[in-house]
């Protein structure tokens, strides 16, 4: 299941109110910022791991996912743009 990171009723951002040792059942309550990597879609997620998993290579990643090398640092440009923006906020 996908951890939500929006209020499915006003979509502003959520946080972290709690969380539960599944071995020790202590429950831990408070208010916690989720961390930054979690606020990025499912998709960004997915293009930060591929972006590891290839050791860096943008010239890897494109070539994985048959796109032009250009069209594959313009995606990344913009998620770095995003990721920015969010840690200025």
């Amino acid at each position: 299941m996908k951890l939500p990171i929006f209020c499915p009723s006003c979509e502003h951002s959520l946080n972290v109110s709690q969380m539960k040792c599944d071995y020790c059942n202590t429950d831990v309550n408070g208010n916690y910022d989720l961390p930054l990597y979690l606020k990025l879609s499912r998709e960004e997620q997915e293009f930060i791991l591929q972006f590891f998993l290839s050791s860096g290579s943008i010239k890897e990643m494109a070539k994985q996912a048959q796109l032009s090398y250009p069209t594959m640092r313009n995606k990344m440009d913009d998620l770095i743009n995003k990721i920015q923006e969010m840690a200025k906020a």
